[in-house]
């Protein structure tokens, strides 16, 4: 019976997982806008708004918790600019597009990009 798990397991392990949406992430980051497959970009959304809402805080344990996860210039970005953009909104920082498919699997594609 299926019962009511969060998240995607995406077809790997957990520490291909976390590599993932690690690296899914630096780079909508670092390009604001990443076209990628539907069922990364819905496991993406909530990783990547919890790690903008901490960003707001722009506290020292705020930016410590995101040098331990993110590179130098991500952390930077999201404490200088991404933050400070979303201040005033409370959630929802990202929206994706559906495109279409992909011509080699079939696989349905998405755009994830900020608000704004």
């Amino acid at each position: 019976m299926r019962k009511r798990t969060k998240g995607r397991k995406l077809n790997r392990k957990r520490d291909q997982r976390e590599a993932l949406m690690q690296s899914l992430a630096e780079a909508l980051v670092k390009y604001e806008r990443i076209e990628t497959t539907q069922a990364r970009a819905k496991a993406l959304r909530p990783y990547i708004e919890k790690w903008i809402t901490k960003s707001r805080k722009g506290t020292m344990h705020t930016q410590r918790m995101l040098r331990r996860n993110f590179t130098e210039e991500t952390t930077a970005k999201l404490l200088n600019e991404i933050g400070p953009r979303f201040k005033d909104r409370p959630g929802g920082y990202t929206r994706i597009v559906k495109r279409g498919r992909r011509a080699g699997d079939a696989a349905p594609r998405s755009i994830i990009e900020f608000v704004e």
